[in-house]
């Protein structure tokens, strides 16, 4: 899953980022508006984490901008405004979610991981199909009950196609959706990655649609 965070504190940026990339997930940052707008507007993003009070393009301006593009990815607004009118405009504006500086980074964490579990119409944050389990709060795999120890680039791509089960995912989707954008990308990368979550999941989950993609043709809880 790729995230932008927009913030322009960079103690905050720095310490929110590392905690994302920790948790599993590929992260650009923007430290400005005109450059979150930009990237929003441009790139594929699962989630977003947008603060309000931005330099050159305030953060309610990026999020209706990216609104008025039809751009639909989930975004928390991050901010230290918290009087409960700046709330309804910002939900109003088309905020998925709210969360008022200081914030616990377990909050901030839960938050995303619910925001991305209903963008994929997904309930319960294990998600299960025939013999595997992802927990994507403890960011463990476990086929048959027996634990598989990923690499975090496997995670994610793993955890992206049983959030998108059921549906041809491209190997450009994939692409787009596991490095972050200043990541060298080969050519191969995601034929290479998904050969060996095959080879370490050690069951047929993961189906080949030749010239269209991935697929785990089954839907959680199956």
């Amino acid at each position: 899953m790729r995230i932008l965070l927009v913030e322009d504190d960079l103690r905050i940026a720095r310490k929110v980022g590392a905690l994302l990339e920790e948790s599993g997930y590929a992260v650009d940052t923007a430290t400005d508006g005109e450059d979150a707008w930009f990237q929003g507007d441009t790139e594929d993003y699962d989630l977003a984490i947008l603060d309000l009070g931005l330099p050159k393009m305030d953060g309610l301006t990026v999020l209706r901008r990216w609104r008025g593009a039809a751009r639909n990815l989930p975004v928390l607004i991050l901010t230290a405004r918290g009087a409960w009118a700046e709330r309804v405009e910002g939900i109003d504006a088309g905020a998925d979610d709210y969360l008022v500086k200081p914030f616990a980074m377990e909050e901030l964490l839960a938050r995303v991981r619910a925001l991305l579990r209903r963008a994929a119409g997904r309930a319960s944050p294990v998600l299960a199909i025939g013999p595997v389990t992802l927990d994507t709060r403890q960011m463990r795999v476990r086929v048959d009950d027996a634990p598989v120890d990923l690499s975090p680039l496997e995670f994610r791509c793993l955890s992206y196609l049983m959030h998108h089960a059921g549906r041809v995912v491209s190997s450009g989707e994939l692409m787009e959706h596991l490095y972050a954008h200043d990541h060298d990308r080969e050519p191969n990368a995601v034929e290479v990655l998904v050969g060996r979550l095959r080879r370490k999941l050690g069951v047929d989950l993961v189906e080949t649609r030749r010239g269209f993609g991935y697929v785990i043709a089954e839907a959680p809880g199956t």
